[in-house]
């Protein structure tokens, strides 16, 4: 395992501050965020002309460990436009996962497997692994319908973000049966009714969470995602660092 940053937490500057920000904590790699309402880069820009982001990008000297990606658009068709130019980018500057949402909770399961196993396609020709994230507010809110999904979708991984079932009064088990389909991971602090706080005072086990990676061979990124905006009431690069330390000195 290694430990990477995600672009999310330093959303209020340039991308290219961004990333200098986090060279300069000295983060092995970078969890790149290309979300269409972002701060940073939008698929719907990459589809427009993916030479440039290629350069753009390369140019930075940054190494990524994954692709956070967000299409907001509801025409189809241009979603897997959008997505093929992503999966394609991905594959030129070697980053090895791509990472979206599933549909709302309450959506068609069925309509989404079929969705996904699309993407996953799209994704393999690429040479790039598809993962969604668990969000509480996603159909992954419930670790048993994750697991369903991967095991319906042949291909599709996981990307964990623990927060969101930490403080998900509808999960109450535990969410172990995850770890086996899980290639990129999302960290930071939360408590019962917040979904980020500072570091040491939320109850996220990071050495459990570790120790249960370990035991499935985990060799990826652990990326610090402690997000920026809406603007919290503390510096964030104090608890970006803080949390990199912590990781660092459990892996």
């Amino acid at each position: 395992m290694y430990i990477a940053c995600s672009t999310l937490c330093f959303s209020r500057y340039p991308l290219d501050q961004a990333l200098r920000s986090i060279s300069d904590l000295h983060f092995q790699k970078v969890d790149l965020a290309i979300h269409e309402n972002g701060a940073h880069l939008k698929p719907s820009e990459i589809a427009a002309d993916i030479t440039y982001h290629v350069l753009m990008l390369r140019a930075t000297g940054a190494s990524f460990a994954a692709f956070h990606v967000d299409i907001t658009t509801a025409d189809p068709i241009v979603f897997n436009q959008q997505f093929r130019a992503v999966s394609r980018l991905a594959r030129v500057l070697t980053v090895p996962v791509i990472n979206i949402p599933t549909a709302p909770v309450g959506s068609d399961i069925e309509e989404e497997i079929k969705r996904l196993t699309l993407l996953v396609r799209l994704a393999e020709a690429e040479g790039v692994i598809l993962t969604v994230e668990t969000d509480r507010e996603k159909l992954t809110a419930s670790p048993d319908v994750a697991v369903m999904l991967c095991e319906r979708v042949p291909g599709l991984g996981l990307t964990l973000d623990p927060s969101h079932y930490e403080m998900n009064p509808r999960v109450n088990e535990e969410y172990e049966e995850l770890f086996p389909y899980i290639r990129h991971v999302r960290l930071r602090d939360t408590s019962p009714d917040k979904l980020q706080v500072r570091i040491g005072q939320g109850r996220l086990e990071y050495g459990k969470i570790i120790a249960m990676l370990d035991r499935e061979d985990y060799q990826r990124a652990l990326a610090v995602d402690i997000r920026d905006k809406p603007e919290p009431d503390y510096p964030i690069e104090p608890e970006v660092r803080k949390l990199k330390f912590l990781l660092e000195s459990m892996v």
